[in-house]
C-alpha cells in the first residue's frame, strides 16, 4: 500500500510537471500571436529568447518519465499516464516551436507597411487560442468529452486557413507590391493552423490516457 501511495505521488509530479511546461508553451503562444497580429518586434523577440525553457523541461519532464518506466514497470492506466505525458511533452515543445516561428514572421512584417485587415486571421487566432486552452483543461480534469470537441474546432481552423490563403493570394495578385509581405503572412497562418494541429494531438492524448483507445483516425477524418 506504502509502495502504491508512493508511486502515485510520482505519477502526480509528473502531471504537475507537464502542466509547468504548459503553461510556458500556451504563454508563448498567445504572446506570439499577439506579436504577430500587432507587429510587435519586442515581444516577438521574447517569445524567442523565452523557447529555452519550455525545451529545458521537456528534457525534465522525458528524464523523470523514463526513470519511472525503468524502475516501477507499470501497467496499465499507470502506463498511458506516463506514456501520454510524454506524447503530451513532444507536442507542448512543438508548439513552443511554432511560437517561435510565428515570432520570427512578427519581426519581419514589424519592418514593412501593415497589411489589410484580415478579419478571418483574428478569427484563426482566437480558435487555435480556444482550442489549445481546452485541450490543456481535458488533460487536467480526464475529460474525455471536451477533448473530443477539440476535432470539430479543428475542422473550423483547416477552413479558415484555406480561406485566408485564398484572400492573401488574390490581394497579391491585385497589388503586387504586397507580395513579401503576403508570403510571410501566409505562412503565418499555417504556423496558427500547426498550433490548431498540436492541439489536437494533445486532446486526441487524453483520450488514450484515459480510455486506452485512439480516436485519431476518427478526429482526422
Amino acid at each position: 500500500m506504502e509502495q502504491r501511495a508512493h508511486f502515485s505521488k510520482k505519477l502526480e509530479d509528473l502531471k504537475v510537471m507537464v502542466l509547468r511546461m504548459a503553461a510556458l508553451s500556451e504563454s508563448a503562444v498567445h504572446k506570439a500571436i499577439r506579436a504577430y497580429l500587432e507587429n510587435d518586434a519586442d515581444l516577438a523577440e521574447a517569445v524567442i529568447v523565452g523557447d529555452e525553457a519550455i525545451n529545458e523541461m521537456e528534457d525534465e519532464i522525458d528524464n523523470f518519465s523514463l526513470e519511472l518506466l525503468a524502475l516501477d514497470q507499470p501497467m496499465a492506466v499507470d502506463l498511458r499516464t506516463i506514456v501520454g505525458a510524454q506524447r503530451i511533452t513532444v507536442n507542448l515543445e512543438r508548439l513552443g516551436d511554432e511560437a517561435v516561428n510565428l515570432a520570427h514572421r512578427a519581426i519581419f512584417l514589424s519592418t514593412r507597411p501593415p497589411m489589410p485587415h484580415n478579419p478571418k486571421m483574428e478569427d484563426l487566432a482566437n480558435t487555435v487560442k480556444k482550442m489549445l486552452s481546452e485541450a490543456l483543461k481535458a488533460y487536467v480534469d480526464d475529460d474525455v468529452s471536451l477533448a473530443g470537441q477539440i476535432c470539430r474546432m479543428d475542422d473550423k481552423a483547416d477552413d479558415l486557413t484555406i480561406a485566408i490563403l485564398r484572400q492573401m493570394v488574390a490581394d497579391m495578385v491585385a497589388e503586387s507590391r504586397i507580395v513579401e509581405r503576403g508570403v510571410h503572412a501566409i505562412i503565418g497562418a499555417r504556423h496558427l493552423e500547426r498550433v490548431g494541429d498540436l492541439s489536437t494531438n494533445v486532446a486526441e492524448t487524453v483520450v488514450f490516457i484515459v480510455e486506452g483507445t485512439s480516436m485519431k483516425h476518427n478526429c482526422r477524418g
